[in-house]
């Protein structure tokens, strides 16, 4: 207990700061809490005129100190002069710009802030929703306002204070550009409000800040509000990942935890616990982690639901939900299941009854009113926003999250629980930074209702606890740029400030910043990797001859082998195409590989055209679904056949029953015979790679008896010489990096017409201004050339769908296309986009992405009015149908595109008709629904 004259001063220190800070006085009296040290400081920052840069942990509060700038605005200068008889004197109000990298995240903010000030004064504007846009607060995302101020938008007059929250978000690759357009291209009478997660490198992002922005405070706090304490789950065995908060500073793992994963290791190798099952004989036991239905159930008995399960895969979670139940977990009470299905229902009223049955409605429904459920971007919308309504509440109290879940909405737990720490990142497999892992973690621990949080990571062999150690204690996450022109970008920096002055502003970038700190090191790096290939060379040389010339010999024949064998998958992928095609109703064939292998009967063969054939089968195990050519590694062979019933319905159990046994009562071998030579129609028999072994043999050095160690040295010398190319190429780009490229993308934009060639934008750079797409100037070109004139509404959703979407993965077949206009326009639009490739690669410019035509039968089908089971069973997905939340998302932004033909003044008066149609035919159903805000 603090003493009498502590108590005095600390009131005489309040009294002082309230003289001070007057604006911060009335702010934090509403507040029903006290301000930490790291708010004060950012807010008195603020009141004293200055901008400002905060970090702290996610959940730490940073958003107070936007919303004091919302108050601020709000406020108004105490000394403003108000004359009551003349309102035309009446100074501008002033205005706060919130804006966030994500819709759900400004929706948010929006009620938040509603509830504060009252829905007068709060307004919205989002790619979905534009209310109260003249209001003195509006939160928005961070693409709204790049595009006003490129606009001139007379809702800038006034504006006073932006607070830019998740800032982080300007290292995301494909959006993160935006940030840094905002932050450069604001007036310098506004004050910038930087809320940022805990990064290692805030005080050289602050003095970028400084250079572009002004005066800029730096408030870094480490603190979390709610302790974290870590974990390991190792089979059965809950383990402390450190011993106490000493052992955590020094990243030095609880020694306990260290011997059991340790023992265990052992175990598994010496073959101890192996299961007698099938796989019984095989070498090494494989590692059965707990399931889990009994993590959830474990962490339930332990208190610590509510929780968030980390899956990183959508499947996984749809899964994990599915586990959940079938093992017959029930996390809610009766009064919670009542309330649960009022919320439910009263969200999903605006989808059609047919259409709940195709998104698993029931399914999610009765995990839900078990407590359980699944959050991803596979998902319908509404079905995401109710989860995380019901999570918030308590009603839900296990979801199972791919990591979205952590760069979206305010959703704590209690506990955070990851399964693996490998995630796939769009084109591999890689590890989770320590970035990622504390965003992820920083979800557990709900300030004012926990007294701490937990995360638990699921140890497997591949685990080290020393690895979990060092991402749960290491601070060392940069912010790096991934700014870079556009030529959307160009043409509206020419046209607001000149060519000249549009090269200077982006040599203010933060990218630039970045590069030009970062060469010094490079050519360091440079010169130690060249001394350590000259001596890598001398251990490579060899008595006998010319060792390069050999080892040069041995690169050639493993690069032809590679390409040998990728025609040869590319032939085997043919076959199974061309087999697949030719099935018929009733065929029996053998499904070779994949979950499905065995024999199986043809019910559909599904030769629609709609890309690669996905015939319908039931397998003699009762299953029934589409089967694809990746399934096959040989062709499909029709084995015998059966007679399939003319109506027959393959979700009946009895009928899936009834016609497996006849399958069966075929007598054929369920696997067949193993065929030991899939390679050996091409391996051997290439001439080039003949005459390459031939070279090698008779190459003096092959006889050498320390060839092989040579080789090593050669094989090191050869990666390191890649690795300093490399680096050399980045240091030649750096200096100046940004203004070359821009002079590029001016010398491409003036060939084409949407430049003068004194600088001045014309009508068609005007236009290209108005384009706001990754594929901004093949859009432009499009409507130029009238490559889209003449098409019916669903034709033209169908035609800009290749310009907008892109596949999860890659897909090797190109997706078939409606026949007739849309296939005309589609090809067109592929030859416009091979003379932009040719431009941009011969003038050394990042390739605009070519157009994917997955997208385009979902999206024709349903602007055309087909069923939403059909839409969705259309899209060419390597995993057969498209998500729901994938068709939403795409969907959307053919909607947002077509709305920008509608209103471009390049568009001829037909096409922007027809524009408004599509949209009006894409705007049903699912995706007519929108979050009321």
């Amino acid at each position: 207990m603090s003493s009498p004259a502590e108590r005095y001063t600390a009131a005489r220190r309040r009294a002082a700061q309230a003289v001070e800070f007057p604006a911060l006085d009335e702010f934090a009296l509403d507040l029903g809490f006290d301000l930490d040290d790291f708010q004060r400081k950012a807010c008195q920052s603020l009141e004293r005129g200055s901008g400002v840069l905060v970090c702290a942990p996610t959940g730490a509060g940073k958003t107070v100190v936007g919303e004091f700038a919302v108050h601020l605005a709000l406020r108004g200068r105490p000394d403003d002069p108000v004359p009551a008889d003349d309102a035309a004197t009446r100074p501008p109000r002033r205005k706060c710009f919130y804006t966030t990298p994500i819709k759900a995240l400004s929706n948010q903010k929006y009620h938040d802030l509603v509830a504060r000030y009252g829905a007068e004064q709060v307004g919205l504007l989002t790619g979905d929703n534009a209310i109260n846009g003249d209001a003195p607060v509006v939160v928005m995302t961070t693409e709204v306002l790049r595009n006003m101020l490129y606009a001139g938008s007379s809702t800038l007059q006034g504006l006073a204070y932006v607070v830019m929250d998740e800032v982080h978000y300007l290292a995301d690759r494909f959006r993160g550009g935006v940030w840094e357009e905002v932050i450069i291209h604001l007036p310098p009478s506004v004050t910038l409000v930087s809320l940022s997660a805990t990064v290692s490198n805030a005080e050289e992002f602050a003095d970028w800040l400084v250079t572009v922005r002004g005066e800029t405070a730096v408030v870094v706090s480490e603190h979390r509000p709610v302790p974290l304490w870590q974990h390991m789950l190792v089979g059965k065995r809950m383990f402390d990942l450190f011993h106490d908060a000493d052992a955590a500073r020094k990243h030095d793992v609880h020694p306990e935890l260290l011997r059991y994963t340790r023992e265990t290791a052992r175990r598994l190798e010496l073959g101890e616990g192996r299961s007698a099952g099938p796989g019984a004989g095989r070498r090494g036991p494989r590692w059965r982690g707990p399931l889990r239905p009994d993590i959830v159930d474990r962490l339930d008995r332990e208190g610590l639901l509510p929780a968030i399960l980390f899956i990183f895969s959508r499947a996984g979670c749809a899964a994990a939900v599915q586990q959940c139940l079938a093992a017959g977990l029930r996390l809610t009470s009766s009064e919670e299941r009542t309330e649960i299905r009022r919320v439910v229902e009263s969200r999903v009223t605006a989808i059609p009854g047919e259409d709940l049955s195709v998104l698993g409605y029931w399914e999610w429904l009765d995990g839900l009113e078990r407590g359980l459920a699944a959050h991803h971007a596979g998902m319908l919308p509404v079905f995401k926003e109710v989860v995380e309504e019901l999570f918030v509440r308590g009603l839900v109290k296990a979801v199972f999250a791919t990591e979205t879940l952590a760069l979206g909405i305010n959703m704590p737990a209690r506990c955070v629980v990851l399964e693996r720490l490998v995630k796939y990142n769009g084109e591999a497999h890689v590890d989770l930074t320590p970035g990622e892992y504390t965003q992820l973690t920083g979800r557990a621990g709900r300030r004012g209702i926990d007294v701490e949080g937990h995360a638990v990571v699921v140890w497997s062999p591949e685990t080290d606890p020393r690895h979990v150690a060092g991402l749960a204690s290491t601070r060392t996450y940069p912010l790096r740029s991934s700014f870079r022109p556009s030529y959307n970008m160009a043409v509206n920096l020419v046209g607001t400030v000149g060519v000249e002055p549009a090269r200077a502003l982006l040599e203010s970038s933060f990218a630039q910043f970045q590069a030009d700190r970062s060469v010094v090191g490079l050519a360091r790096q440079v010169q130690r990797n060249t001394e350590s290939i000259e001596a890598y060379g001398a251990e490579a040389a060899c008595h006998h001859g010319d060792f390069d010339e050999y080892f040069a010999l041995r690169v050639a024949i493993a690069d032809r082998e590679k390409a040998i064998a990728r025609q040869g998958q590319t032939q085997r992928k043919a076959a199974a195409v061309t087999s697949l095609e030719r099935l018929r109703v009733g065929d029996v064939i053998r499904v070779p590989s994949g979950r499905r292998a065995g024999l199986a009967v043809v019910l559909d063969p599904a030769t629609g055209g709609f890309g690669e054939p996905r015939p319908l089968v039931l397998t003699q195990d009762r299953w029934a679904g589409r089967v694809s050519p990746g399934d096959f590694t040989t062709p499909a062979e029709v084995l015998a056949r059966i007679r399939v019933p003319k109506h027959f319905n393959h979700r009946s159990p009895a009928a899936r029953r009834d016609l497996a046994a006849e399958v069966s009562g075929t007598g054929l071998d369920r696997h067949g015979g193993r065929r030991g030579g899939r390679s050996r129609q091409v391996t051997g028999e290439d001439h080039r790679l003949t005459q390459l072994r031939t070279e090698l043999r008779n190459h003096p050095c092959h006889a050498c008896p320390e060839r092989e160690d040579h080789a090593r040295w050669a094989e090191r010398r050869r990666r390191l010489e890649g690795d300093t190319e490399e680096l050399r190429e980045r240091v030649s780009g750096r200096t100046g990096s940004l203004a070359r490229t821009f002079d590029r993308i001016v010398a491409l934009l003036t060939e084409r017409g949407y430049l003068a060639r004194d600088g001045a934008v014309t009508d068609a750079g005007r236009m290209l201004g108005r384009i706001w797409t990754e594929a901004d100037l093949l859009v432009a070109e499009c409507l130029r050339r009238g490559v889209w004139n003449g098409l019916s509404p669903a034709e033209l959703a169908a035609a800009v769908s290749v310009v907008v979407f892109e596949a999860r993965r890659d897909v090797d077949e190109r997706a078939s296309l409606p026949r007739g206009p849309v296939a005309d326009a589609v090809d067109e639009t592929l030859k416009l986009w091979g003379e932009i490739e040719a431009d941009e690669a011969a003038r050394g410019l990042t390739a605009t992405r070519e157009p994917d035509l997955g997208f385009a039968w979902p999206v024709y089908r349903w602007a055309r009015g087909e069923a939403l089971a059909k839409v969705l069973g259309s899209g060419h997905e390597i995993d057969g149908e498209m998500p729901a939340g994938d068709f939403v998302r795409w969907a959307r932004q053919v909607v947002d595109l077509l709305g920008q033909l509608a209103d471009s003044g390049g568009a001829s008066p037909e096409l922007r008709s027809t524009a408004r149609q599509a949209i009006a035919a894409v705007n049903r159903g699912v995706l007519a629904y929108h979050t009321a805000a």
